[in-house]
């Protein structure tokens, strides 16, 4: 039954109906991205991501909090994260949530106070590189990304956000607070209208600011590029579930008796464990929206395994590889994964599949902006190895072993040996060239 539904659903939102210029048919295009993440929702990948960041967050956050108190201590500003503490803690109730602000503050400064210069420091960065790590890769997760930061730049891009990160935060606190009690300010907002407004936005500012947050968090976790326009949208969407899903939260929390009664002295615990999965579904809903508005192309096909024939594999290949080569040699713009899934009309994620096959192979390599180029001469680069790739692309895990049976064994060698004598010695290069003849002189 809930296989035909959503079929059901997948043919409304992408079948014949949002096809066209009519304003119904606009309409069911905007509404695929709420379809496509509620069914990623469902599905239940992104759940059990946010299920293992509850565990990290709850191992890092006195971390984390000992690390900014230990840098802004520098700069007597470490108090002024209060606020930023007690927002991540508002929608378990004002008692509970100050509760735990202040024993968060409090465990953070005994920690950051004895702790610098000690064995425990290096062991308090660790655990917050390996938190941030997992945080990247649940990112990478719903980006699709192949390839994860390498060392080197992960320790120093984590180090410089958790040193700078604190810092701009206390910073904007800092000057939002000065430019408030400003005399221009106050002088302003004694009109009756501004005055509407100036409450009006400090209501709203906490939610500016997680989405703004947000919006930082899906430019750079992900070990890729992403616009500022897929990232505001992301972040603009996940901040207002914030909003609605912590008022709810909060008038449950408050209004339950029940959990009171279930968890006595461990409901403000069990409460927390909550909102934090919550958060993460939030913050994990926004990312793969703001993924889905840069690449839409994924918007049906979602986390399923794209599956192609060996056949189709072999030609995707090198079909890769030829544009790839050709591009290299002709000196045209560099191909991407989405560039050259629009080209072949195919998935982005196939194309991240069998690239990623041919860079492991050392066939290919991927530049800092995600762009392919060859790893070698191109006419080093036999079509036989390429084709050997996509033969071999989904191997590499045990397999049980086989009852032999020869006439089958010796039609597979023949087979093989007749492909790698049709191949023989052509090059990528070769691909290119025989192409390159063909287009007419006058094109």
């Amino acid at each position: 039954m809930w296989q035909r539904f959503w079929q059901f659903l997948d043919n409304f939102f992408f079948g014949p109906r949002a096809a066209g210029p009519g304003p119904l048919a606009a309409a069911i295009r905007v509404l695929r991205y709420a379809y496509a993440v509620v069914r990623d929702l469902w599905r239940g990948q992104i759940n059990l991501r946010a299920t293992g960041l509850v565990f990290t967050t709850l191992l890092s956050l006195i971390p984390l909090v000992a690390f900014a108190f230990a840098v802004l201590k520098v700069f007597d500003a470490h108090r002024d994260l209060e606020p930023v503490v007690y927002e991540f803690f508002r929608p378990l109730g004002g008692a509970p949530a100050r509760d735990l602000t202040n024993r968060v503050m409090g465990f953070a400064d005994r920690v950051s106070s004895g702790i610098v210069g000690s064995l425990g420091f290096a062991i308090l960065l660790w655990t917050l590189l390996g938190t941030i790590k997992k945080v990247e890769d649940s990112f990478n997760f719903v980006w699709r990304v192949q390839h994860p930061r390498s060392f080197a730049r992960r320790a120093t891009e984590y180090l410089s956000l958790l040193i700078v990160g604190p810092i701009l935060v206390v910073g904007f606190l800092l000057l939002s607070h000065a430019a408030l009690d400003s005399e221009a300010v106050k002088r302003i907002v004694e009109l009756p209208f501004l005055q509407k407004i100036y409450a009006a936005g400090l209501v709203v500012a906490p939610y500016a600011m997680v989405t703004a947050f947000f919006t930082a968090l899906y430019m750079f976790i992900p070990n890729t590029r992403v616009s500022i326009t897929a990232a505001l949208i992301g972040g603009l969407a996940a901040g207002l579930l914030w909003a609605a899903v912590g008022n709810m939260f909060t008038a449950l929390v408050v209004g339950s008796a029940r959990l009171t009664i279930v968890y006595t002295g461990f409901a403000v615990i069990a409460a927390a464990l909550l909102w934090t999965y919550f958060g993460w579904v939030i913050l994990l809903v926004g990312a793969q929206l703001s993924f889905y508005v840069q690449n839409p192309g994924y918007l049906r096909l979602g986390h399923e395994e794209m599956k192609l024939s060996a056949a189709e594999h072999e030609q995707l290949a090198l079909k890769v590889m030829y544009l790839i080569g050709q591009a290299h040699t002709t000196g045209a713009k560099r191909w991407t994964a989405n560039a050259l899934a629009a080209e072949l009309g195919l998935p982005p994620i196939a194309i991240a599949e069998i690239t990623a096959a041919l860079e492991r192979a050392k066939l290919l390599t991927v530049t800092e902006d995600d762009e392919y180029l060859p790893a070698r001469a191109i006419s080093n680069i036999r079509l036989a190895d390429v084709l050997d790739v996509a033969r071999s692309e989904r191997s590499g895990h045990l397999t049980p072993r086989l009852a032999s049976v020869p006439a089958v064994e010796k039609l597979s060698a023949q087979l093989d040996d007749a492909r790698r004598t049709l191949c023989g010695e052509r090059t990528v290069r070769d691909l290119v060239d025989e192409a390159a003849l063909k287009v007419p002189s006058n094109a």
